[in-house]
């Protein structure tokens, strides 16, 4: 696709067609674009004819800091942001690492020879309990909540499925905001609904459901996306493992290639031209038309490595990528996602030093999503036979 042009248009469920762009600077250079805007309902003349149960609604329609345009956007991203700052998360550290230390522990009291996913035993459980933790989830609620927004992500799903799925998460995320409403805490989920007591405009209640969902919800799916994958690539590439076991390389250099190479999320749902805007080579994306960024294959694109750029090589010297989106909807949680998984890796590794995938070879099932991206399970064996 990236070959074809600079946008290439594609099907998504609906049927709804949008321009798909893959190319590293034309993904900058529309990002930054004001006259490109996540808001359907103001910019997208096609809303009215999207069907019933169209599985991308929760995304596309979602009514928080995400969809929102202009001054609207920098507002209400303004009252999360400072939540989500280099100093906050580090302040976070001790929390995640013990975390990671009970998780690894569990996998380490395994017998000989047992095979555990480490999606579920690991990326899954650590993501969202810090995640929630954070919003101040209660234990109770927490797995019914992470499997509505993970069923979200699958929009494969037929109508019926979609409505249901969509029914679900309202519902999960309505109670959770109840619930915080009779256990105020000291929580960022306490702090939204704090917020009108200490002047700031308060947020009506569909915004603040869809702000929830937007912030546990990319939160917790990206991170165990990126930590499985970067399990999945490091056992599978035992050279540079060891690299970071001589010291050669660090963590942060896993980390930053595996943001590159397997980006968690990849076709961002969705953008609208605010005007027509000419990308050259003859496309022209119209007013109107729905776009969607392909942030997972920039990080591959050869005008920007052109060294190898479908392989894994954490020693290369630069690791570009737009993992984390760009412009003024860059990825409030990057930080955080950095952190985890380096916390991650760093104590399964070096406390599981024999680990090995259980069938060396096959090729783990990926997500069934276009717009998350990672692998459905990665078995593997903590103390091989």
């Amino acid at each position: 696709m990236r070959a074809q042009g600079p946008a290439v248009l594609v099907e998504l469920p609906g049927p709804v067609h949008a321009w798909s762009v893959t190319r590293y600077n034309v993904i900058q250079a529309l990002t930054r674009d004001p006259r490109v805007s996540r808001d359907a309902r103001r910019h997208w003349p096609g809303l009215a004819d999207v069907p019933e149960g169209w599985p991308l609604a929760p995304i596309v329609f979602m009514q928080s800091f995400f969809n929102a345009y202009g001054e609207e956007h920098r507002r209400f991203r303004h009252r999360i942001a400072p939540s989500f700052s280099p100093r906050r998360v580090a302040q976070m550290r001790p929390q995640i690492q013990a975390t990671a230390d009970h998780l690894v522990e569990a996998l380490a009291a395994l017998p000989p020879g047992t095979t555990v996913d480490v999606r579920q035993g690991l990326a899954l459980p650590l993501a969202m309990t810090v995640i929630c933790d954070l919003f101040g989830v209660p234990d109770h609620m927490r797995g019914k909540l992470g499997a509505a927004i993970h069923a979200v992500l699958d929009p494969s799903v037929d109508p019926e499925q979609a409505v249901a799925i969509q029914a679900e998460v309202h519902s999960r995320f309505t109670e959770l905001l109840r619930y915080k409403r009779e256990h105020p805490a000291a929580d960022l989920a306490s702090d939204l609904l704090r917020s009108a007591e200490a002047g700031e405009e308060p947020m009506p209640e569909p915004v603040l459901l869809d702000t929830l969902f937007l912030v546990i919800g990319a939160g917790y799916e990206t991170a165990v996306n990126l930590i499985t994958s970067a399990v999945g690539i490091l056992l599978a590439d035992p050279g540079s493992l060891a690299r970071v076991r001589e010291g050669t390389i660090g963590w942060q250099d896993i980390v930053e290639e595996s943001l590159r190479y397997e980006g968690p999320a990849m076709h961002m749902p969705m953008r609208f031209a605010i005007e027509d805007i000419d990308l050259g080579e003859g496309v022209v994306i119209r007013k109107g038309d729905p776009i969607i960024i392909g942030f997972a294959a920039a990080g591959r694109d050869p005008e920007v490595h052109p060294h190898c750029p479908e392989s894994f090589d954490p020693t290369r010297a630069s690791k570009e990528h737009l993992a984390f989106g760009d412009g003024p909807h860059f990825c409030l949680g990057a930080h955080l996602g950095r952190l985890e998984t380096e916390i991650a890796l760093a104590t399964l590794f070096t406390r599981l030093p024999d680990l090995a995938l259980a069938r060396p070879g096959d090729q783990p099932a990926r997500l069934p999503s276009f717009v998350a991206n990672g692998l459905a399970d990665l078995n593997v064996v903590p103390h091989p036979v």
